[in-house]
């Protein structure tokens, strides 16, 4: 489902003299259906910038990203939104949002954007703020006034009200109480159990041993460990 082959990436400084950094050399990754792959690897070593890569956030320098049939490193903007809204979902640690947009509209967006029919997108929405604690009284309200936790879990809601076939995970346990993070974690093992292809980063170790099939270290692709 998700096929990453010869994957480079390098950054270009041009407020310091078009300096190069490389980031990224040779990244190979493969993801199946209903598998669940952690990227590991110390600060630095590129985790972050292969899951921005793969939503099409930077574009890769050289190499094959698939998801599903497209080709993310050479598809055309249109393409790429069409693949986000359809097949490739991302859960990041921030939730960001149009201000004044109510938290359950905020939710619901993703099945709304699909030509869900309002009363069926609404009642998900619903579903999901509602097993991930939020309380009813906020679901009218802008979540950009909620708390940090709160919003991270308005984000999650956001990012498992449509059943993509492939979810990016950026640490979707983070800074969450015990009750919210065993939600968050079924929602997990609920989407591989469909068959969605997903690949995340879990800095909390007994996360990525409950829901995780393996552990791929990015740091194995850093240009000075290729050399």
């Amino acid at each position: 489902m998700i096929e990453l082959t010869g994957v480079s990436k390098s950054f270009v400084l041009h407020n310091q003299g078009s300096a190069v950094i490389p980031v990224m050399a040779g990244a190979e990754l493969r993801v199946a259906a209903g598998d669940c792959v952690a990227l590991t690897g110390a600060s630095g070593a590129g985790k972050s910038t292969l899951m921005r890569m793969i939503y099409g956030n930077y574009r890769a320098n050289a190499g094959r990203i698939m998801v599903g049939g497209t080709d993310v490193a050479k598809a055309a903007p249109r393409e790429i939104i069409a693949l986000r809204r359809e097949v490739l979902g991302y859960v990041s640690q921030f939730l960001r949002v149009v201000p004044r947009v109510a938290t359950l509209e905020v939710v619901a967006e993703p099945l709304l954007a699909l030509g869900v029919p309002e009363d069926q997108a609404r009642a998900r929405a619903a579903e999901l703020l509602a097993r991930l604690n939020i309380p009813e009284r906020l679901w009218s309200l802008s979540p950009t006034t909620f708390s940090g936790g709160e919003q991270q879990r308005v984000n999650i809601a956001r990012g498992f009200a449509h059943d993509y076939p492939a979810l990016l995970l950026d640490e979707p346990t983070a800074s969450l109480d015990p009750t919210n993070r065993a939600v968050v974690l079924g929602l997990i093992e609920a989407a591989k159990a469909r068959g969605a292809a997903i690949i995340g980063i879990f800095h909390d170790a007994e996360a990525r041993a409950q829901v995780c099939d393996r552990e791929e270290d990015v740091s194995a692709f850093t240009p000075q460990a290729a050399a």
